[in-house]
């Protein structure tokens, strides 16, 4: 990626493992300073930290089902950089459910899966907001799923929270422009350990059964977020799909 984003702040929540992680080296090789928001994983967050190019990156503590968190850490963000440019929501959690099991979807599980997926990044973006429009091209990533339109994936409540996600994607990108664009990137099934119980033979065989014949890797998701950042700067309130065809 040859795109500079020297002299912006980049935060990442979510940004320890997997597509996060992955995004958060990217943007600190074009420059950015970044901020690695982390729920459980401090010590691969400040792992990550150690190895990035450039100085004054830095993790922070965040938990999206905890709006208190959201808001400290935008403070402490404030305080310790005095702006913020690009923000991506990669956090989420899920709990697979067949989607025919009605009874095994609970309640619980199905607030846990909307708080985590759309409460939380919508706190976070009301949190981050100013300082995105202080920018003056401010920029918000929200890592969706091509579940929110193909009805598959790890659960009905998942696919749900994704849908209503990207509807968020849409509205706010009408809402918060011109000082900032909102976009959706919707992976498909990605070689992460997201997913519980989701082996590496099931990713390798739904990766051989797309048209490209690939299985999707989180930096194929990071290039397409940084993409969307550095370089589809006319476009917002869209989703940015990659999945090697699987949702076609």
């Amino acid at each position: 990626m040859s795109r500079s984003l020297k002299g912006k702040v980049a935060v990442v929540v979510g940004g320890s493992g997997g597509i996060g992680a992955a995004s958060v080296r990217l943007f600190a090789e074009a420059g950015a300073t970044v901020v690695i928001g982390y729920r459980s994983g401090k010590a691969a967050a400040e792992a990550l930290v150690s190895e990035l190019p450039g100085d004054g990156h830095s993790a922070m503590h965040v938990d999206v089902m905890q709006t208190q968190t959201i808001e400290a850490m935008r403070d402490a963000v404030a305080g310790q950089y005095g702006r913020a440019d690009i923000l991506v929501n990669s956090a989420g959690t899920t709990t697979p459910v067949a989607h025919k099991d009605l009874d095994g979807l609970t309640d619980g599980i199905i607030d846990e899966v909307f708080a985590s997926n759309f409460r939380g990044v919508f706190a976070t973006i009301r949190a981050f907001t100013p300082m995105l429009k202080e920018s003056g091209d401010g920029v918000i990533i929200n890592v969706s799923s091509i579940a929110a339109f193909k009805g598959f994936g790890s659960s009905v409540a998942y696919c749900g929270a994704k849908a209503a996600l990207d509807s968020m994607t849409h509205t706010l990108g009408l809402a918060l422009g011109p000082e900032i664009r909102v976009l959706s990137v919707s992976p498909g099934m990605v070689a992460t350990g997201f997913v519980p119980g989701r082996t590496s033979e099931q990713i390798e065989k739904a990766g051989a059964a797309t048209p490209l014949q690939k299985v999707t890797q989180p930096e194929d998701v990071a290039d397409a977020i940084f993409a969307s950042v550095a370089y589809l700067t006319n476009s917002t309130g869209t989703r940015i799909v990659v999945d090697a065809g699987r949702g076609l």
